[in-house]
């Protein structure tokens, strides 16, 4: 449904009457975090900035519309958000001062150190964060004390890729839009180091926690950035960590970003990602889930020029009742670009797992190369994949597949294993394995794929 969308820096247009929810819709579940945004509007950063204040009235209003999304929605038919509307969940106050962060996750080598920001249920701590090895001009913050102290830097991004629109779930990030990481690589500067941003949830015993983290990453032409979230969860509350990231590639810039989620299991960590990618640039997204009892990763990408790169790809890996949704939209709008995605997911238990891949060529998108698979291990005779691959082409000299299997360890290769001296338990370790690495071999980063690695065995030794 088409919304009015207001300029940065200028006023909104006269009030309209509230619209009817589409289909797919409850916008009674709406209700507790609107009230929730009402009391600590006034107290949210950067409320001296109208367009800011625009942004977020815009999101409050369109999330006022429709409320979370049901199972009548086409894109959420797999992934019921019903225990949400349940738990109560309050704003994060204050970050938890008595948790104590001597080892924070990192893919440096031990003993190293490099730039890292450390959010801890969504809100800033400087006090474990560092912007050490950053090259002259690279600018690595917090949204919070941007929106105070540098509004120019974001206030050209912010907002223009991750739009309302009919995603509630983003929409409400934009209302509660309050903190997260922000980086900026200028024109022709090269990041050495990667870059780590760490999302801590902590929450609270006596309450359900909420908090919406904003990511805005902006590397100029000829750019080029390693970027590594890490989602960790301490503690036993419920959390529900609904971030929204925004990456701006230039042309003939390279970002590579990287992801690993592995929250506690009463956490739901629903994520959305929009990133356009500049004429010969590079998107290289990689997400690995092992935590939270209900995930959502979402990654929208656009081509904005010819010649461009994106790399979607990921791992998967969830036991008990988990439920990991993997949900892709790749568009090319412009020609001679090329996609690739390879997800691998392994299910066991009674655990779920979604994946929903969408590649549209646009008319005129010719000498596009599209390629999309996703492959699932079922460990049990109750754990289920739910595929949905998707191809919309309306070009007509293009190359694109997609494909979606499903499947059991094989009996054969078990056996040979067996009959080798590997007991049963080794045996299963080792294939899964194998079968998870040709994802993982789609990170080029040799130091971040090994810690990637070292996840995946730390999840099967976990058994």
């Amino acid at each position: 449904m088409a919304t009015t969308t207001t300029s940065h820096g200028t006023s909104p247009g006269p009030s309209r009457a509230p619209e009817a929810a589409p289909r797919g819709f409850d916008p009674a579940t709406a209700r507790p975090f609107l009230e929730q945004f009402d009391r600590l509007k006034a107290d949210l950063p950067g409320g001296s900035l109208s367009w800011v204040r625009d942004l977020r009235d815009q999101g409050r209003a369109r999330f006022a519309q429709l409320g979370f999304p049901t199972v009548k929605n086409e894109s959420w038919r797999y992934t019921n958000l019903r225990a949400l509307d349940k738990l109560a969940f309050q704003p994060a106050v204050a970050a938890e001062t008595g948790v104590r962060f001597d080892v924070l996750p990192t893919v440096r080598a031990a003993g190293t150190s490099g730039p890292r920001l450390v959010f801890v249920d969504g809100r800033f701590r400087a006090e474990l964060s560092s912007t050490a090895g950053l090259p002259a001009g690279v600018e690595l913050l917090n949204l919070a004390d941007a929106l105070t102290h540098k509004p120019d830097l974001v206030g050209e991004h912010l907002g223009r890729l991750a739009t309302p629109d009919d995603l509630p779930l983003v929409a409400l990030n934009t209302a509660f839009l309050a903190d997260g990481p922000v980086l900026h690589v200028p024109q022709g500067v090269e990041v050495a180091e990667p870059v780590e941003l760490v999302f801590v949830s902590v929450g609270s015993d006596e309450h359900p926690t909420s908090f919406h983290p904003r990511t805005l990453i902006v590397a100029e032409d000829n750019a080029r950035v390693v970027i590594v979230e890490h989602h960790v969860g301490l503690g036993t509350g419920a959390t529900l960590s609904n971030g929204v990231g925004e990456v701006f590639v230039g042309a003939n810039a390279s970002v590579h970003h990287y992801k690993v989620q592995r929250e506690h299991t009463n956490a739901f960590h629903l994520s959305h990602t929009a990133a356009k990618v500049g004429g010969h640039g590079v998107y290289d997204n990689f997400i690995l889930t092992t935590g939270a009892k209900l995930s959502r990763n979402e990654v929208r990408s656009t081509f904005d020029g010819e010649h461009g790169d994106i790399h979607v790809s990921g791992a998967y890996m969830v036991r008990g009742d988990q439920h990991v949704d993997t949900s892709t939209f790749i568009d090319h709008a412009v020609p001679c670009c090329t996609s690739r995605e390879v997800y691998k997911g392994v299910i066991d238990d009674t655990a779920r797992a979604v994946f929903q891949g969408k590649i549209l060529v646009r008319p005129g998108a010719q000498k596009t190369d599209g390629y999309q698979q996703n492959r699932a291990l079922l460990l049990s005779e109750t754990a289920e994949i739910d595929a949905k691959p998707e191809l919309e082409i309306y070009a007509d000299d293009v190359k694109c597949s997609h494909g979606a299997t499903a499947g059991e360890l094989d009996d054969q290769q078990l056996f040979y294993l067996r009959a080798r001296g590997i007991d049963k338990e080794a045996a299963r370790g080792l294939l899964i394995g194998a079968f998870l690495a040709e994802a993982l071999d789609e990170i080029p980063e040799e130091g971040v794929r090994e810690a990637f690695q070292a996840y995946v065995s730390a999840w099967q030794n976990a058994r």
